[in-house]
């Protein structure tokens, strides 16, 4: 089974090494990584490049931001699994992917998702929030409840079964919760079969776009209700059991 995992960066820095090593620290034999940089001009070009024929696809041009990007990664993917590093996220050991196959081979689901830990930007040994994930149940969408997308992998075919009319699979007309609003057709409309595996799969950094200012956390919150009623499940309701889940977030550690 070919794993395809996709970074998307746009001048990230030197903090993308970090997502880079620890994708190539992967004890699983057959990974194809991807990255899809949107023209950056401080230098992430040059550091992706020192890693040589390491990384399976670079392509580096102007895009129409983050879920544009990620079109490109999954219209370019080879692999039958699809996830996504984002560039300042790290996987969080090196048998993350050997542990996610054996959960494809073991279930047969067409995904499988896991915890993720939010660690402080600068010290990824600080967690500041610990989210798990628990078991999925089709009727907890409409509390709230959605996998990590950094922490969801889905076989290909899901992606050729959730396309839309355009050909992309992320809506671009959403800034922030494009992500939600695929992860609510999937397993909403479509009704895929989706697997937990009880493990941290990422590290994320602090300080995510949806959360830097009251602008972008209003955006977020219109655009949910926007995935949400475009997908026929929930409303105002949703949202309020949405939020209130990250509560436990910052008080449980595993």
């Amino acid at each position: 089974m070919r794993f395809s995992i996709i970074t998307i960066c746009y001048n990230p820095g030197e903090i993308i090494k970090t997502a880079i090593e620890s994708v190539l620290s992967q004890d699983y034999p057959d990974i194809e990584y991807i990255i899809i940089d949107g023209a950056s001009d401080e230098g992430t070009i040059e550091i992706v490049k020192s890693y040589g024929n390491k990384i399976g696809r670079f392509v580096s041009e102007p895009d129409e931001g983050f879920y544009d990007a990620l079109n490109k990664g999954v219209n370019l993917a080879t692999g039958e699994v699809l996830g996504f590093v984002n560039a300042d996220d790290l996987l969080a050991g090196a048998d993350v992917i050997s542990d996610i196959a054996d959960c494809f081979d073991k279930t047969q689901a067409d995904g499988v998702y896991g915890d993720i830990e939010y660690v402080a930007k600068n010290d990824i040994t600080k967690i500041i929030r610990y989210w798990q994930s628990g078991e999925f149940e089709r009727l907890s969408i409409r509390n709230g409840w959605m996998p990590p997308h950094p922490a969801l992998y889905l076989k290909r075919s899901v992606y050729q079964k959730a396309m839309l009319e355009d050909g992309s699979y992320f809506d671009t007309s959403f800034k922030i919760a494009a992500d939600y609003d695929f992860m609510m057709r999937i397993l909403g409309k479509l009704k895929i079969d989706i697997a937990y595996l009880p493990k941290v799969f990422v590290k994320m950094r602090t300080g995510g776009k949806s959360n830097k200012s009251i602008f972008n956390m209003l955006r977020k919150s219109y655009e949910d209700i926007v995935a949400m009623r475009r997908n026929g499940i929930g409303g105002f309701g949703t949202l309020i059991c949405k939020n209130f889940r990250k509560l436990p977030q910052f008080v449980f550690r595993k």
